[in-house]
């Protein structure tokens, strides 16, 4: 599980591609969500980079997910990922990807490494 508090120091990382474009941040929620359920196959620090960056723009408009899944996430956060919360992130979570096409995410992974925010 990420170390929210670590956020803070790795935040700084991706301010320089803000603002993200709003197919971007749903993106951003969907990787969030990925973490959170366990699937995402980055490496740690990548995944609290990317928790930083979903920090970062949470509140700036998407495109196809939203409120719903902030609350979520935001409630998974603070309570934590009993059996019923891992059930409700997995299933936002296949919903989210089915909501983003495989070019969208794959652009949007290729301009964070461009913009250096990830490894090559």
């Amino acid at each position: 599980m990420i170390d929210f508090c670590l956020l803070c120091d790795k935040g700084c990382l991706v301010d320089h591609i803000l603002p993200l474009s709003p197919q971007h941040v749903d993106c951003a929620i969907a990787v969030m969500l990925k973490i959170l359920d366990g699937k995402c196959k980055m490496i740690e620090d990548e995944k609290i980079i990317m928790a930083a960056l979903y920090e970062r723009v949470k509140g700036d408009p998407s495109l196809r997910l939203g409120k719903t899944h902030h609350d979520l996430i935001a409630q998974a956060q603070k309570t934590g990922l009993s059996e019923e919360m891992r059930g409700r992130i997995y299933e936002q979570r296949l919903y989210a990807e089915t909501m983003i096409s495989r070019p969208v995410m794959k652009a949007f992974k290729a301009m964070l490494r461009a913009e250096g925010v990830l490894d090559q």
